[in-house]
């Protein structure tokens, strides 16, 4: 098993900052890909960004320039760092891994974290 844990969220205003940083322990080996996945209440999870071990990276259109997803595999470590947010509905931001692959189906991932809400506010 794989346990992921999620930090860093919070409330930020309009245009400004937010670093999240998800932690993995257990199985290690099975987080070759770990990526970002947000959902607010009402709809369905989306894709934000994914990295993998070798340092492929694919981000959503709507991210793309603002976002950065990076890792420190020494720490088994992945971060997301969310500049120039936008205000939006409440969010919450999901951590998850596979041992494989680069994918973007929320579906195609086998662990997750239990989130971390982000509020921008306007």
């Amino acid at each position: 098993q794989v346990q992921l844990v999620e930090s860093g969220g919070g409330l930020v205003q309009a245009g400004g900052s937010l670093r999240l940083s998800c932690a993995a322990s257990g199985r290690t080996g099975s987080t070759y890909t770990m990526a970002w996945f947000r959902q607010v209440s009402g709809k369905e999870r989306e894709f934000v960004a994914v990295n993998t071990r070798s340092a492929s990276t694919i981000y959503a259109d709507s991210v793309k320039g603002r976002f950065t997803i990076s890792r420190d595999n020494a720490k088994n470590t992945v971060y997301l760092q969310m500049n120039t947010l936008k205000p939006e509905n409440p969010a919450v931001y999901y951590c998850a891994a596979r041992p494989f692959g680069i994918l973007q189906a929320p579906s195609s991932y086998d662990f997750w974290g239990q989130g971390t809400q982000v509020t921008v506010s306007s």
